[in-house]
């Protein structure tokens, strides 16, 4: 019953991260990890953004069309299949980072976001 009862914790600390995160940069936890996920490997295809994150097809679309939509991520042509799709950080986001913090139990956690560390 001591697991269940720590899952039941760090799952409400993932709600307040995300409701942080939401309110800080208008962008859902799938859309972080996206750009994390990003950050770090530097250009992914859809597919491979979706297998890293467990989301189906549809939902990764998804998410890359916000994030895109808010400026965070590039979208460009493959250079040996035109068809293929592949997305990066912006510039912008590459180069200044964000940082999200959060009031817990009378302190502040600061998480820095998609930043060259």
């Amino acid at each position: 019953m001591e697991k269940l009862c720590r899952i039941r914790e760090l799952q409400r600390a993932v709600n307040r991260f995300e409701a942080a995160l939401e309110r800080s940069y208008g962008i859902c936890l799938n859309e972080g990890m996206a750009l994390c996920s990003l950050s770090k490997a530097g250009r992914l295809s859809c597919g491979e953004l979706g297998e890293m994150l467990g989301l189906t097809p549809s939902n990764t679309s998804k998410v890359l069309r916000s994030v895109e939509g808010k400026g965070y991520v590039n979208r460009e042509l493959g250079t040996n299949d035109k068809r293929q799709m592949y997305f990066s950080l912006t510039e912008a986001v590459r180069r200044d980072g964000y940082s999200v913090e959060i009031k817990e139990d009378g302190g502040t956690l600061v998480y820095r976001l998609f930043t060259n560390y």
